[in-house]
């Protein structure tokens, strides 16, 4: 509930105006059966028909003022969910941004897009009904008792115990339907998951023949789910029949014992109308409570698994507010003072589910116009390396400086700002190839797009494209090949000309005479900036000015290619197995 208070909090008014209009309208409401028994009175005793077509026009009033008072509720309603609904889902996307992998793993791609839709869309219609079908359910009952003890005292006493009766039914069912609802989460959180799964490996479910195995599995997890869902509206089913029976029970109650005060003229045929037009309408209020209060359970679960998430502690945030953090010396300043754009200070670093380091005791250090390149077997912690100069991941020790400032001492976003950041599996986001590359620079024009592709080597394939660089995107940029999509992510890094690029086995995909021409116009354009390159061929870093050779996350060697081949078992090892060559 402090979810709800927290986010309904700055449309407060309009939920006030909400309540106003929704007031009106059941106050005219209840007023419609008043009239309506004083015309049947009135018909019975014989009164003019000026009296009663006077009576009829108030209640004609009343009944358009009933019915605007619920349109415009309905509008007021309808604009605060949708308010509501927005900042909550802003506010889960703002928090994803600044989450790490491993806080992504504790929650789960899946998890996180079902309570960003799902139990968003479902506080949403709990919030739209608890406004028009609880909160004016005191307001009904006050107003219809009231107006009952004006009619008959006896009347109003028997309708007071079909609600109680009515309630405590309802209270019982509630208890009962709270954990149905907590499991139906967690069922359609681990059906989502096991969906999408199928969904994204469909080509593999398909090449090992393992359709009858998913869907088994997807049979489990649907079925279930229904399950749960039968037990849940039989609870439904039981509630509704159980308040029915209170209604109508209340009806023929009313009917016996009012039959003798109507023979003795203590009560009118109008007043029993009246009092069956109460009781029928604050029961049918109470009945439709009851159908949102079931569904609370379930909302309130989703408020849960949303302020789970918006409450979680990142394991990164920043340590500094914006603009009051320590400016990295890049750039002249940083060669005249021959401070490295990239420095490692004995760096260790353990994953937070880990019994022992991933990284233990790394140095090196990379200066303005160096490239460094970072090789090593698989699993040794390349790709590791690269996470920690961006701050993906935190160090466990020592430091991880940019311009001799430590990447801690400045915002994660004021860090990445000097890094272009070219991932080990390019992705692009849906959209052109122009907004993809705006990425980088969102000022940039058009000569400088065409220029930055030039010397990632896409521009040969954009320009074969009938909409060049308004050629659409797929999501992921699932339609280019994969040499493509590196391509044009490396080009997104080269157009924002940071002080430090960093290539995370970026070249994979390319074919050796592409790399070799990329390499080469890379050197000539980003001759003034820093370059990190993590790859698994030789061919693409045996240049470089320094290579660090990791293996099982210990540095072993670091020089130039022809110093390690001297000096590194390791990288002669590594060599030889792409060179076919047996080393000595």
């Amino acid at each position: 509930m402090q979810l709800i208070a927290r986010f309904v909090r700055p449309h407060l008014r309009l939920l006030v105006v909400t309540l106003l209009l929704l007031t009106v309208d059941v106050a005219c409401a209840l007023y419609v059966p008043t009239l309506a028994a004083q015309i049947m009175n009135l018909g019975a005793a014989g009164a003019s028909v000026d009296e009663v077509v006077a009576t009829g026009a108030w209640m004609l009033v009343s009944a358009v003022v009933s019915g605007a008072g619920a349109v415009a509720g309905a509008w007021c309603c309808a604009r605060l969910v949708a308010n509501v609904g927005h900042d909550l889902r802003c506010a889960i996307y703002e928090k994803s941004l600044k989450l790490s992998v491993y806080d992504f793993r504790h929650f789960g791609t899946a998890s996180i897009t079902t309570r960003t839709i799902a139990d968003v869309t479902n506080i949403q219609s709990a919030l739209m009904m608890t406004v028009q079908m609880i909160l004016p359910v005191p307001i009904v009952c006050f107003v219809a008792l009231g107006l009952a003890f004006s009619v008959s005292v006896r009347g109003a006493l028997m309708l007071l115990a079909a609600v109680a009766v009515v309630l405590a039914v309802a209270l019982l069912v509630i208890r009962q339907a709270s954990p149905l609802f907590r499991r139906l989460q967690y069922l359609l959180d681990r059906m989502s998951a096991v969906l999408l799964e199928n969904l994204t490996g469909v080509r593999v479910v398909r090449a090992f023949n393992r359709e009858d195995h998913e869907r088994g599995r997807l049979d489990v997890s649907f079925e279930d789910y229904a399950q749960t869902a039968i037990k849940a509206n039989r609870l439904f089913a039981n509630l509704d029949g159980l308040s029915y029976f209170a209604t109508n029970g209340f009806v023929v109650v009313l009917y016996w014992m009012s039959g003798a005060q109507i023979v003795v003229g203590g009560l009118g045929i109008g007043d029993i109308l009246a009092l069956i037009e109460y009781a029928v309408m604050v029961l049918m209020y109470i009945m439709m409570a009851q159908m949102v209060v079931l569904m609370l359970p379930r909302a309130l679960e989703c408020c849960r698994r949303v302020d789970e998430v918006l409450q979680y502690a990142p394991e990164i945030c920043d340590l500094v507010a914006p603009g009051e953090g320590a400016k990295p010396l890049l750039g002249p300043a940083a060669t005249a003072e021959d401070v490295p754009v990239l420095a490692f200070d004995d760096v260790s670093f353990r994953f937070a589910d880990a019994e022992e380091d991933a990284l233990t005791g790394l140095t090196f250090a990379c200066r303005a116009g160096e490239t460094l390149a970072i090789i090593g077997g698989t699993g040794s912690g390349k790709s590791t390396i690269a996470s920690l100069i961006l701050r993906f991941n935190e160090v466990s020790a020592g430091s991880v400086r940019l311009g001799g400032v430590d990447v801690r001492d400045m915002t994660q976003h004021e860090l990445r700002e000097h890094i272009g950041f070219v991932q080990q599996k390019a992705w692009l986001a849906s959209g052109t190839i122009r907004s993809n590359l705006l990425w980088g620079d969102s000022g940039a024009s058009d000569e400088d797009l065409w220029h930055a592709l030039e010397v990632a080597q896409a521009a040969g394939f954009v320009r074969e494209l009938p909409e060049g660089l308004d050629a659409r995107v797929a999501a992921g940029g699932t339609n280019f090949s994969g040499g493509q999509r590196q391509r044009l992510a490396i080009a997104r890094a080269l157009v924002g000309n940071p002080a430090l690029y960093v290539f995370d086995d970026s070249f994979s995909a390319l074919d050796f005479k592409t790399d070799a021409a990329l390499r080469h116009a890379l050197a000539q354009e980003v001759a003034d900036a820093a370059q990190v390159i993590v790859a698994q061929r030789v061919s693409t870093i045996r240049h470089a000015d320094s290579i660090v050779v990791v293996d099982e996350g210990r540095i072993v060697g670091q020089g130039t290619h022809e110093e390690l081949m001297d000096s590194c078992a390791v990288y002669r090892e590594i060599v030889a197995s792409q060179t076919k060559e047996v080393s000595e």
